[in-house]
Parts: structure tokens; C-alpha cells; sequence
């Protein structure tokens, strides 16, 4: 729309504002009021428009500054209220945005003289008060309206803008760089600076743009060295806070702040600058190695006004105090913003890329903010200081090469620090030294913003991994702080990893190795650190990583000292780097990587060399036990042995004291669970790499981390378990009971090696089990192998009692994992009569009652007497064999018998084989054959297990008069299984034979119970406080035997009545609970045969009947409780 037409045009809405304004110009008390509320219309029309991209002509801006130019002509400046000229600097501020296109030289000059003035107070001189902050602010915005520089797209739509930015910002520039203007610069760079330390945030905020844009691009060359200290005095002032209640300086601050800093520095010591002035030279090829600089050091040339020369001596002069200053600038790596940090990883890059040459001592510096901010948790700041790093890197000019040279000279200083952080104790210093090399490092590597990494620093972390990189040096100092702490021991009955494998060991477990603890690091953020260092180290240097692996591998087998623990867990944090492999994550989640042949091969030998030293536990132990010499006794022989001793003199308190023998330094402790846990840690990275290759190197590996599952040690069988599912997905199997089952041959080859006359490991046969056990139902399969070698190393070795416990147990193992496979238990025949249901209405009782009361006398009928089927009349399987012989020739085996399955016939051998054990010395030997012949009664058929149990039944019964009680529980728990699964055949001697040693035992039980110091005391108390004492564990034997008994064997009246009559006392309540459960099964058992005796003796017991039952009465037990529950009242 043009603005001279037009109802509500801009210019008559200007006018309608600018004319009163004009009448309104000498301000007095009466006109103020006036003139502040035109110049607020003034400042709203004006910003409307500007919003509404609506440009203004230049005589339009010439109309409206005509009244602002009048009110600061007919008014002296200091009397001029602070609202008022805060009104008119804003109106002037809008309309330099517009104006700058087309303004004059003088007329710039004069508002820029106007906002310094009053900038600066030199309006208000004399009166004693300077501006308020608003005005300040204003005066402020209006300098930088006149001072930022203008894109094309800003310019007037009709006027062409291209190159026409540049020319008029050139010509501002040459008008503020010129002689006359230079002193009112000056001045206005002075009260910018106080300004920028002002408390009021918009000042400062407003002030540092302002600063960034004289000093950035108005200041001439030869003047910014010589305002170079204030500049930097007053900006490190503002970005550190000092002035600050809360400590930080705001984030938008620091940046602005920093981003002066950066325009003075790189303007003042930049390469281009110094190189033109001679201050440094260049040595990019041999000619500058003879060439002069252009100006010479000695060079007195006067200089103009207020300018500084570059020389040598003064860059190297500014180039130290820059460096303090740069230092001290080191805590805002911690700032809480990230505006702030994305301003210092600015600064850090553009500082560092410009000042190359002139600024070498501060390249480890910028270059330790840029990395230091590479891992900040703010995504935008890393991302920053990665493309910046990279962007460094990747420069053509010739600084890039050393800033790659101090980059990796960082690496190895903070590499050769950490020996000594870690001895003070500085974790958050450890961390920040570890995560500099993980940056470092990961510069080598492709990001999101970077295809390609640097391949110069992979060749550097490669050297100094490798033989050239003196790892012996900085290794060694490095194990001797490196100490890890014994996890606490835990005394359990079984390891941690067998009681995993409880619910199923045939099911995928992801296991995670456990965590390891560092003697001086407290922090696990430290550890993490430390570790993801040594990763990035090995995943950068690649197979040039070797040399230190085997180097730290190399340690570690030489002793189990804490620093071979050290040597290990290095070893194994480089070489998880080096093959992509990590032992913190699932083997799904690590990512693919084309892994070299020569990385492969050394991890194929170092499984093998693993797996062949395992056993080694006597390793050299020069570093645990040094060597004292021992003063000779005969001091006249010749060669006597003189120990040269440098340090303080020994000084005794008593004389002739013999001295006490030298305590071992920490780092000498030995460590031998932590190494093996460490090496099978070792054997999962190594499974990493060879992945589908491994397997045939488990003939080697397999037996060291099934030995690690027997642990005694929590931490070390959990390690084990670790390994072994690791090992497992890396070799891709589904499950270690597949992986175990595919190489049962490697696993029984290496235990069989282990049980020769050369070679004895009594821990084999833990192995042996645990590898049954691991396997599970599928070891059926394998097995006949397993039961072979057991008896026949039972036959070697038959008088070792460890051994003979150890393949016993294995055997066991064997019988306990088919009975718990459910398709091996046989499915027998209720016996008779128990499954008959007891009449629940009282009439069909009395009705039964009479009906055998009728029929009592009644002779009964000849039938062909019954023999007791309990145990043979002649030899088995007789009949077969002699009507095989009257036929005269040979017939099928055919006896009604289905053919015994492979799992029957296993157990049937193994228990055949293992009855002579029933006498053996060992009570755990007698125990375990017990406990195996309760196991294998669910799965054997009778015509194989009737024969074994007539053969060793006099060999049970004894083992009841045993003194141990193991032993008579485990009997105990075998005459229970036979009477569950055999009753018919278990009747006599149930009743016969062990009823009365189970009545002798509880007789002496209660002698016992009534001397013992454990028994509980009170009335009526019954057996002890504790569940773990002997008689405890009888008393639950027999009652839980009996129980079975009455559940599956005919019952005896008079014998079922004694034990009615003796168990009453376990009803107690006083009695242990354990007891009192046992007891009310017992009971229920009893009751389903006999709900009428049970009736009688319960309430016989408790007085409820009376007449000849009275004798039955025992007052002090309250087993009221128990009763209810039993007959379910």
C-alpha cells in the first residue's frame, strides 16, 4: 500500500503522533507527562510496523526523527528525565533498523556518539547520578541496532541488496576505524565493559552482543592487542560468576561472554594475524625453514596512536597470560547448562583451529574442554564438540598435524596419570581422565555425523598399545594401583549356580558376570568409566591391541597375585574392544565386526592356553614371597652373603631383639578365586570371537568352567555360570544342556584325564555331577559312558574315601535326574483295599456292622491258600527256564514283563553295582547308596527292583542302628519310598522288622530328650527348640516313614493302635512346628484307614470319653488344635 494514500495510512498515523510531539518538545513538568505518553504511541506504531514487515521510506524516517532530534536539541541532555530518553533512544533503536540502509555517515556517527554518551554518564557529568538500567538498556539496543551486520534478505524489497550489505557496512567500519573516531570507540568498548559486569541481566545480555560486534568486526587490527587484557579480564569475570550469588553464571551469559573472548583472541593472536605480522612463522615446507620473517623482532618501526605491535616477544608474553586465563576457565566443563557448554566447545574449537601456531602450550587445553564435553550428557553439546573435533582433524592447514600430535600426547599423559589419581583417591579426576580416552578414541570410529573416522588416531592408540608404546612402563605402575577386592565368602552347601540350575537346567539362562569391586575406586560411574576406557582402547588400536593383551596375560599367569588380578582384568576390558565382544551384555546385543585371522588366532590360543594351565594353582610366586636373606651362622666362612639395605636405620628397643618378619605390601595378596573368575571371563570374550568356531576348543575350555560351577565361592560359580551361558549363545546353542550334550565326550574325556594315576583331581567328580546335572534328562543318552567310568574308577581307586564319595555322588546324580523326568516314573496299581472309600453315613456303618455280626460264625469256604508273596519261594525266572528245557528247544523270553526302556536299564545297572556300598566305612558313602535306592524305586519295575531290595534288606535294617543320623534318615527316606511304590511287598517287614528299631529308637530318643541341654522345657514339651538337632531329624524320619507306611501298606490293628497311641505327644502345640505338621499327615493317613480308632485315641487324650478309655487321658498336652484339624471339626 503507498503510504501517502490511504485513509489510516503509516504516514498519517505517524503524523497524527510525531506533530503534538513536535509542540511537546520542551520538556517541562506540565509537558513530561505528554511527551512520555506520544513517544510510548511513537514506539507501538513503530514496532507495528516493523512486525508487519512493513518498510519505511527514508523520508518517512526522516519526518519521524525530526521531533526525537528536536526534544535532544532544545533540552540539555542531563536534564532530560530517564523515561523520557529511555522513550527516544527505543523510537531511535526502531528506527535504525531501517534507517541503516540509508543513513549518512554523520548521522550514524551522531547516535552513536548519543547512545555512548549516555552509555558511559559523560552526559550526566557533574550531576552525581548515572542512568538507571532501562535507559542503559535502551542506549545499549540502540548502538547494536546501528553495529550488527545486515544479510541481503533484510534489505529494502526495492532496492538491490546484493553486495550493497557488505559496501555499507564497510564504509561504517572504515568511518569507526579512522583516527578521529578511535578514542570515542575506545570509550564506548570502556562502558560496554562495565556494563557486561552490570547485575541486571538485560544489560548484560544486550551488552556482550553488542561487545561481539565492535570487537568482531570494528576494532581495527593493531588496536584489539592493546585492549586484549581488559577484555579478557572482564569476560573470564562474567563467565565464571564470580560475581554471582548462586555460583553459576547464567547459561545464555556464559556463551555471550565466551564468544567475546573468541573474537579478541583470535582477532589479537590469530595464525593469520601473527603470520602477516611476523610474530610466528609457518613451517609448511623446507623453503620456510631459511625464510625471514617479514618483520623482525628487533624491527622499531613507529606505530600508530593506540596500536600495538605483534613480535615475538610480546606473543609470547600474551600467549602465557592467555593460557592462565583459558585455565582458570576449566570449571564451566561442569556447568549445569548447556547453552553454557555449547558456547565453551564454540569457543574451544575456533580458538583452537585459529591459534594453532601462536598458542601451542593452550592446544591441550581447548582440546581437553572439546573432549571433556564430547561425553556431556547433553546430546546437542557432545555432538558439537564431536563435529568439531572432527572438523580440526580434518583441516588443511598445517596446525592440524600437531593438534593430532598433542591429541594423542593426552592420551598417553592421561594414561601415565591415572596410576596416581587413583592412589589419592579422586575418583570424579579418574573419571574425567578415563572418559578423555574414551573420547579420544571415539574419534577413530564413523558417528551419525561422520561416515569416516580419524584413521591417524587408530594408528597412534595402536602405537601405544603396541611394541613401541612402552606398555611395560605405564602397565606396570598401572596393575600396582589397579586392586580389586575379595568379594565376601559365603559358606554354603551348594554354589550359587546349582542353585539356579534348581528349577531347570535344560532352560536359557542370561547370565551376567558379577561385579567386580576396586580396592581404591568407590564409584561405580568410575569403574564403568574405567572399563569403557580400556574398550575404546582396544577397539581403536585393533590387532595392534595384542601386544598389550598378551603382555597383561603374560603377568597374570605368572602368579594369582593382585596385580596378576589386575593384569587379567585388563587383558580382558582390551580384548572385549579389540572383538566387539562385552561380558556386561547378551551375546544377541553385540554387534557384528569383521574380526581379523590374526585376532582370531590369538584368541583361539589363549583359550587354549587357558584351558591347559587351570590347574596350575602353584604358579611362580616370586611377586608374593620376595626373597630375604638370611644371615649365615658360622660368621667366619668364607662367601658370607652381605644384603646392601638403602633407607632409614633399624632401630630396636630392646637389644639382640630379633627382628619381626616384614609385613607383605597390599599388592602381594593372593587372589586365586578372583583370577579364576577373571580368566573364565576371559573364555567368554574369547567365545566372542571365534563364535561358530569356538566348539572345537572346548575339549579345552569345557572342564574349567564346569570346575568354576562346583565353587565353593558364590562370586566365582556365578562367574562359571556366566561363562558357560555366554560360551552357549556365542556358539549358538539354545541351551548349555545342548552345548554340554553335543560335546559330552570333550567334558568326560577331560574329567577321565583328571582321574589317572598321573593325574588326580578329587574335584572331578564334582564335575562329572554337575555336568549330569547340567545336561539333565537328555544324559540318558550318555550315561552307559558316565556309569562306566565311575565303576571303574571305583574299582582303582576303591579305597579312597573322597573318590569313592565323589563317583557315588555322580552315580546319584545320574539316578536323581531320570527319577525327576516324569516319563520315567512307572504308574502302579493302587494296593487293595485302599482306594475303598470309608462310609460316610453312620446308617451303612451299623448296617456293615451287622451284616458281619450275622455272618461271624459262618465257616468259610476251602479256597487254595495264599503264601506270602513278600519274598521268593524259588529262584526267579526258574519256571521260564525249565519249560524252556522240557520243550527242548529255546523259546522267548516271555513272562508278562514289558522290555525294561534304556532309563530302566540304567538304573537297574547302576543300583545292582552299587549295593555293595551299603557296608562301606564312610557314613556319607552308606548315605548316598541310600538316598540313590529312594530315588530309583519310582523308576524301576519290580521284577528289577524286588530282587535288589531282598538282597541288601539286611544291610538296610542295619543301616538304622547306625549312629549317625544322615544315615538313619536316609534309610529312613528308602523304606518310606518302598512302602509308596511297593506296599504289598513292604507289609512284613514294615510291621516286623522295622516297626520294632523305629519304637526301640523313639524309646531312647525320649531318654535322651530328657537330659539334653536343647530339649524344650515346659509341660508336656516334646523333643528341641531347634529343627537342626539329631533327634529332630528322627523324629521327622520315622514319623514321615510311617506316614508313607500307613498310605501304602495293609494295615496291622494292634500295630496301628501303638503308633496311635505313641505319636499323640507331637500333637502338642508346644511341640516344634515342623513336628507337629509331620504328625498331623501321620494321623490323616491313620484316619482314612481306621476314623474310628483315630476318634477314640484323639479324644481318649483330651477326657471327652470316659469309662475303661480314661487311662488314654493326658492333661498336659493341648492338642485340641491339631484334633480339629485332623477331623476336620
Amino acid at each position: 500500500m503507498d503510504e501517502a494514500t490511504g485513509p489510516q495510512s503509516t504516514f498519517q498515523r505517524l503524523k497524527s503522533v510525531c506533530a503534538p510531539l513536535l509542540g511537546s518538545s520542551l520538556l517541562t513538568p506540565a509537558s513530561i507527562p505528554v511527551a512520555l505518553r506520544l513517544l510510548s504511541q511513537l514506539g507501538d506504531i513503530l514496532r507495528q510496523l516493523q512486525s508487519s514487515a512493513q518498510p519505511l521510506t527514508t523520508p518517512t524516517i526522516t519526518y519521524v526523527f525530526f521531533p526525537l532530534s528536536t526534544i535532544l536539541r532544545r533540552n540539555e541532555l542531563a536534564n532530560i528525565p530517564d523515561q523520557v530518553l529511555e522513550k527516544v533512544l527505543d523510537a531511535l533503536s526502531l528506527l535504525c533498523d531501517t534507517w541503516w540502509w540509508d543513513m549518512d555517515i554523520a548521522a550514524w556517527e551522531q547516535v552513536f556518539m548519543l547512545c555512548s554518551a549516555i552509555l558511559g554518564g559523560i552526559d550526566r557529568k557533574g550531576k552525581g547520578k548515572d542512568r538507571d538500567e532501562e535507559t542503559k538498556v535502551a542506549a545499549t539496543s540502540c548502538l547494536w541496532a546501528l553495529l550488527r551486520e545486515r544479510t541481503p534478505s533484510e534489505g529494502p524489497s526495492e532496492q538491490p541488496a546484493e553486495g550493497r550489505a557488505h559496501t555499507i557496512m564497510q564504509a561504517y567500519r572504515n568511518h569507526a576505524q579512522s583516527a578521529k573516531f578511535l578514542p570515542v570507540l575506545g570509550q564506548t568498548l570502556n562502558s560496554l565493559l562495565l556494563a557486561a559486569e552490570s547485575p541486571h541481566l538485560p544489560l548484560q545480555r544486550v551488552s556482550l552482543k553488542v561487545l561481539s560486534a565492535i570487537i568482531g568486526q570494528y576494532l581495527p587490527d593493531g588496536f584489539v592487542p592493546s585492549v586484549l587484557p581488559g577484555i579478557i579480564s572482564s569476560m573470564s569475570k562474567i563467565a565464571l560468576g564470580t560475581k554471582t550469588s548462586k555460583g553459576w553464571a547464567n547459561g545464555d551469559i556464559v556463551a555471550d561472554a565466551l564468544l567475546v573472548m573468541q573474537y579478541a583472541i583470535v582477532r589479537a593472536v590469530g595464525d593469520d594475524v601473527c603470520l602477516r605480522e611476523g610474530a610466528v612463522r609457518s613451517l609448511d615446507d623446507l623453503d620456510d625453514l631459511v625464510a625471514n620473517p617479514h618483520i623482525s623482532a628487533t624491527d622499531h618501526t613507529p606505530t600508530a596512536p593506540y596500536m600495538t605491535r605483534r613480535t615475538e616477544s610480546w606473543l609470547r608474553g600474551t600467549a602465557s597470560q592467555l593460557h592462565i586465563a583459558m585455565n582458570a576457565m576449566s570449571p564451566l566443563v561442569k556447568h549445569p547448562t548447556p547453552a553454557a557448554l555449547v558456547g565453551l566447545a564454540d569457543f574451544s574449537a575456533k580458538v583452537l583451529a585459529a591459534t594453532t601456531l601462536t598458542m601451542p602450550q593452550s592446544r591441550p587445553l581447548l582440546l581437553s574442554f572439546l573432549l571433556s564435553l564430547k561425553v556431556s550428557p547433553f546430546e546437542r553439546v557432545a555432538v558439537l564438540s564431536d563435529v568439531s573435533l572432527r572438523q580440526v582433524l580434518r583441516s588443511h592447514n598445517s596446525g592440524r598435524h600437531h593438534i593430532l600430535q598433542t591429541l594423542l600426547q593426552i592420551s598417553r599423559d592421561n594414561l601415565a596419570a591415572l596410576p596416581r589419581l587413583l592412589l589419592s583417591h579422586a575418583d570424579s579426576k579418574v573419571e574425567h581422565a578415563a572418559q578423555i580416552l574414551t573420547s579420544v578414541c571415539s574419534l577413530a570410529t564413523p558417528s551419525t555425523n561422520s561416515p569416516s573416522g580419524i584413521t591417524a588416531i587408530s594408528a597412534g592408540v595402536g602405537k601405544l598399545l603396541g611394541p613401541h608404546g612402552h606398555v611395560e612402563k605405564w602397565g606396570w605402575s598401572l596393575l600396582s594401583t589397579l586392586e580389586f577386592v575379595n568379594p565376601p565368602i559365603v559358606v554354603t552347601p551348594t554354589s550359587a549356580a546349582q542353585l539356579l540350575l534348581e528349577s531347570d537346567p535344560s532352560a536359557p539362562h542370561d547370565v551376567a558376570f558379577p561385579e567386580l569391586t576396586m580396592q581404591l575406586v568407590n564409584s561405580r560411574a568410575t569403574y564403568e568409566a574405567l572399563e569403557q576406557m580400556f574398550r575404546a582402547l582396544g577397539a581403536t588400536a585393533g590387532d595392534e591391541c595384542l601386544f598389550a593383551v598378551e603382555w597383561f596375560v603374560d603377568i597374570a599367569m605368572s602368579g594369582r597375585s593382585a596385580r596378576a588380578v589386575a593384569a587379567l582384568w585388563c587383558a580382558c576390558r582390551l580384548l572385549e574392544g579389540a572383538g566387539h565382544v562385552s561380558t556386561g551384555a547378551p551375546a544377541s546385543s553385540t554387534l557384528a565386526a569383521n574380526r581379523t585371522r590374526r585376532l582370531e588366532k590369538f584368541a583361539r590360543d589363549l583359550a587354549r592356553r587357558i584351558g591347559e594351565t587351570w590347574d596350575d594353582e602353584d604358579a611362580d610366586m616370586e611377586d608374593q614371597f620376595p626373597e630375604v636373606s638370611i644371615p649365615r651362622s658360622d660368621v667366619h666362612e668364607d662367601n658370607v652373603l652381605v644384603e646392601h639395605v638403602t633407607g632409614l636405620a633399624t632401630i630396636r628397643a630392646v637389644p639382640g631383639e630379633t627382628p619381626s618378619k616384614p609385613s607383605k605390601p597390599a599388592h602381594a595378596a593372593i587372589q586365586p578365586m578372583l583370577h579364576r573368575s577373571l580368566r573364565l571371563q576371559l573364555l567368554s570374550v574369547t567365545a566372542g570371537i571365534l563364535e561358530s568356531r569356538f566348539p572345537p576348543l572346548l575339549l579345552h575350555t569345557l572342564y574349567p568352567v564346569l570346575h568354576g560351577i562346583i565353587s565353593d565361592s558364590p562370586f566365582e560359580s556365578a562367574s562359571a555360570m556366566a561363562a558357560l551361558s555366554a560360551i552357549t549363545n556365542h556358539a549358538s546353542y539354545a541351551t548349555p544342556a545342548n552345548l554340554l550334550l553335543s560335546n559330552f565326550d570333550y567334558s568326560l574325556d577331560a574329567v577321565s584325564r583328571r582321574l589317572s594315576r598321573r593325574w588326580l583331581d578329587v574335584d572331578a567328580t564334582k564335575v562329572l555331577a554337575v555336568l549330569v546335572r547340567l545336561v539333565g534328562r537328555d544324559v540318558v543318552q550318555k550315561a552307559g559312558d558316565v556309569v562306566e567310568e565311575c565303576f571303574d574308577r571305583l574299582d582303582e581307586y576303591h579305597g579312597y574315601e573322597v573318590i569313592v564319595d565323589g563317583l557315588i555322588e555322580v552315580l546319584q546324580e545320574v539316578v536323581r535326574v531320570i527319577e525327576e523326568d516324569e516319563a520315567n516314573r512307572l504308574v502302579r496299581d493302587a494296593p487293595p483295599g485302599q482306594d475303598i472309600p470309608y462310609p460316610e453315613d453312620p446308617a451303612l456303618r451299623v448296617n456293615d456292622f451287622a451284616e458281619w455280626f450275622n455272618h461271624r460264625h459262618d465257616k468259610e469256604q476251602e479256597t487254595k491258600p495264599s503264601r506270602d508273596s513278600s519274598y521268593p519261594r524259588e529262584a526267579w525266572g526258574k519256571p521260564e527256564e525249565n519249560a524252556g528245557a522240557e520243550d527242548g528247544g529255546e523259546t522267548p523270553q516271555d513272562d508278562g514283563r514289558a522290555a525294561e526302556s534304556p532309563s530302566q536299564a540304567l538304573t537297574h545297572q547302576i543300583v545292582s553295582r552299587s549295593l555293595y556300598f551299603l557296608t562301606h566305612a564312610a557314613p556319607q558313602i552308606r548315605a548316598r547308596i541310600l538316598l540313590m535306592l529312594a530315588n530309583a524305586v519310582p523308576v524301576l519295575p519290580e521284577s528289577a527292583l524286588l530282587p535288589s531290595v531282598h538282597q541288601a534288606w539286611p544291610f538296610i535294617l542295619n543301616r538304622l542302628a547306625d549312629a549317625e543320623t544322615f544315615v538313619v534318615s536316609a534309610a529312613a527316606m528308602l523304606i518310606s519310598a518302598l512302602a509308596t511304590h511297593v506296599g504289598d511287598f513292604m507289609y512284613r517287614r514294615i510291621w516286623d522288622d522295622v516297626w520294632p528299631r523305629f519304637r526301640e529308637h523313639l524309646r531312647r530318643l525320649e531318654q535322651a530328650d530328657a537330659s539334653s541341654a536343647l530339649s524344650r522345657r515346659g509341660s508336656g514339651a516334646v523333643g528341641t527348640e531347634s529343627a537342626y538337632t539329631h533327634s529332630h531329624r528322627l523324629y521327622r524320619a520315622i514319623i514321615q516313614t510311617l506316614t508313607a507306611a500307613a498310605r501304602g501298606v495293609q494295615a496291622q490293628d494292634a500295630t496301628n493302635w501303638e503308633i496311635l497311641v505313641l505319636f499323640r505327644r507331637f500333637l502338642h502345640n508346644q511341640v516344634h512346628d515342623e513336628l507337629q505338621a509331620c504328625a498331623r499327615e501321620l494321623y490323616g493317613a491313620l484316619n482314612k484307614q481306621n476314623e474310628d480308632a483315630v476318634w477314640l485315641v484323639m479324644s481318649a487324650t483330651m477326657g471327652e470319653v470316659e469309662g475303661p478309655m480314661t487311662f488314654l487321658r493326658e492333661p498336659r498336652w493341648d492338642i485340641k488344635e491339631n484334633v480339629r484339624l485332623i477331623l476336620q471339626m
